[in-house]
């Protein structure tokens, strides 16, 4: 019998990424099949393997059922041998971020750009007088009195810290210097309501928006595009798998097409994949909007490290792009936002005051060092702990969820006799962080991390990754529940080769009724999930109420050094919620916790 899931993988549609299925880098243009067909076999066969990489059919009715860790490996590996090739990322987790499997904590809510190491954050930590204060960090950051329109077209006086870290950015996200200008911002939301403030909605009067899910951000700059007048638009997704109503979208990014005007329609703000359900979307979107007289937004934020080399920025050339970058993965998610606008359309934008640009920050420089070298290597991880037995996060600056901070935890638990042995011998060529030196060295050892690993293997690790997960999941099965419903529901795409590494998906009790996200997704057994809400949902033959309807969810973020034992750890952990008794005393914990009811 042919499993469902193979047959969804498999269903043809033309307007999606296409994808090269030996490097795994899309291409918008060059089609790595000869045929339709061949596409199709390629998808049935990729969807084949991954109903493999758990036992097909097989449906466990409670977490003690679920095979042990090695055994689900193993499994996996059957399925998926080309992970094998991805163990380079394991060995930067263990060297660069040895208190994953030090404190067993992972981080499956973060998404954006890592900055810094584990290691340069310890190694900061020793370097540090006995007076500084007990949390490290690299930068702080600042107001600064500037508008926004001088600092686009004039530049800005920055430190030689904050202007390598723009250099750095920029060559990480493949985007030119002579092409961009770019400017840090408090958070994302403040870069998009510097894009609402400074946009010409006055006379470019639209506003068309494509997120199947409430976007803060997103959510700033509808709000101030509507006190000057403009009529957002938003794209729809059809239920269940939330695709994109190609027909409807196309209607209105062409609106009247009025070929006799020359003016410019609007703003169209469009990201490449959805953060929370995993859909990715094609860059024909961005072509067909720029056709029709739209200025792109495109929203960078959700995307793989690596994931801007796949983007031809000489044919796509959107006029603005934000992204999100954080300091530390698993200890410090604060950070700052980046706005990058086109030099050729910083003249079309309205001038703002100090006042109105009070969201653009200053990156000031921390008298913390940041050596070449990390202080710790493999060996300082615990006895018996390898790659794949270390636990992991994804990553970002833009948590859907706050943990605790594990750097004292892990800090007490190193042995201080080889961290003073590592820094005799490493610390002499690091330099302060905001003195001005000749040699003046910044090492941001997560880009280099993710530049070292490489797109492919980053996106083929994580291909791997979110399919079994998915998997996983819709093989849980209540035991006999009188409705037969299932435990795990999924939105938006489930096995795909071309899916992004994020998840959505709510659990059910064995009556059916949805157990109330935020239950699930408080930090537990050290782990962090994170809760989104998915909305602009298409339903055929869809009345008033459900043209409002909002989906609260459970979502998983990979990053990319994520391993299969933290997906592991979240399938037993979701396989928990099979347990009635489980649920109710989950139920009374957190009202004990949060003084209030959850829906259950």
């Amino acid at each position: 019998m042919r499993s469902p899931w193979v047959k969804e993988a498999t269903e043809a549609s033309s307007w999606r990424c296409c994808l090269n299925p030996i490097s795994g880098v899309r291409s918008p243009f060059v089609n790595s099949f000869k045929s339709a067909d061949d596409s199709v076999t390629f998808q049935y066969d990729f969807a084949t393997a991954a109903t493999t990489s758990l036992y097909p059919y097989t449906q466990f009715t409670n977490h003690e059922t679920l095979p042990k860790l090695q055994e689900a490996f193993r499994s996996f590996l059957r399925a998926y041998p080309g992970y094998l090739e991805t163990v380079e990322a394991d060995q930067v987790r263990a060297q660069e971020c040895p208190h994953l499997s030090v404190t067993g904590n992972m981080y499956l809510d973060y998404i954006g750009l890592g900055l810094f190491s584990y290691v340069q954050l310890a190694a900061s930590k020793l370097s540090m007088p006995s007076s500084f204060p007990d949390k490290p960090s690299f930068f702080e950051i600042g107001c600064k009195s500037v508008t926004f329109n001088s600092a686009l077209r004039d530049g800005e006086q920055v430190s030689d810290f904050e202007d390598k870290l723009r250099r750095r950015i920029m060559r990480f996200l493949n985007i030119s210097e002579d092409d961009y200008s770019i400017v840090f911002t408090a958070n994302q939301i403040a870069a998009f309501t510097l894009v609402a403030e400074a946009y010409p909605f006055r006379t470019n009067k639209d506003l068309l928006t494509i997120y199947d899910h409430e976007n803060e951000a997103a959510e700033a700059l509808i709000k101030c595009s509507k006190n000057k007048g403009v009529r957002p638009m938003s794209a729809e997704f059809k239920w269940p798998k939330l695709k994109i109503c190609y027909t409807n979208l196309k209607k209105m990014i062409a609106g009247k097409n009025n070929r006799k005007s020359k003016g410019n329609r609007g703003l169209f703000v469009f990201p490449l994949q959805s953060r929370v359900t995993g859909s990715r979307y094609s860059y024909q979107w961005m072509s067909m909007a720029s056709e029709n007289r739209w200025h792109v937004l495109l929203d960078i934020s959700s995307l793989a490290p690596k994931d801007m080399d796949t983007l031809g920025l000489s044919i796509f050339r959107p006029d603005f792009l934000i992204c999100t970058c954080y300091k530390v993965f698993g200890y410090d998610p604060s950070g700052f936002s980046c706005l990058i606008i086109k030099k050729s359309k910083i003249p079309t934008l309205n001038e703002l005051n100090v006042a109105s640009s009070i969201s653009i920050v200053t990156l000031i420089p921390t008298t913390t060092t940041t050596p070449s070298h990390p202080p710790y290597q493999t060996a300082n991880l615990p006895n018996g702990t390898s790659p794949e037995s270390s636990t992991s996060s994804s990553g970002a600056f833009q948590r859907t969820h706050s943990g605790p901070s594990n750097y004292d935890q892990f800090h007490v638990q190193t042995q201080p006799s080889e961290i003073e042995q590592s820094e005799t011998s490493i610390m002499h060529p690091t330099t302060m962080i905001g003195t001005q030196v000749s040699n003046f060295e910044i090492k941001f050892n997560a880009l280099d991390q993710a530049d070292a690993l490489g797109l492919v293997m980053i996106n083929n690790r994580a291909r791997f990754l979110i399919n079994w997960l998915a998997i996983a999941l819709q093989s849980l099965k209540h035991p006999n529940s009188p409705s037969g419903h299932s435990p795990v529901t999924l939105y938006g795409p489930r096995i795909r080769f071309d899916r992004a590494p994020a998840l959505a998906f709510n659990v059910f009790d064995w009556k059916g009724d949805r157990i109330d996200p935020s239950l699930v997704q408080t930090d537990r057994d050290k782990i962090s999930l994170g809760v989104g809400i998915i909305k602009n949902v298409w339903f055929s033959g869809k009345n008033k109420e459900q043209e409002k309807v909002k989906i609260h969810v459970v979502t998983v973020n990979l990053g990319f050094l994520t391993n299969f034992e933290d997906l592991y750890r979240v399938w037993v952990f979701a396989a928990r919620f099979l347990d009635a008794d489980f649920v109710e005393k989950e139920r009374w914990r957190y009202l004990a916790l949060n003084h209030k009811p959850v829906e259950v």
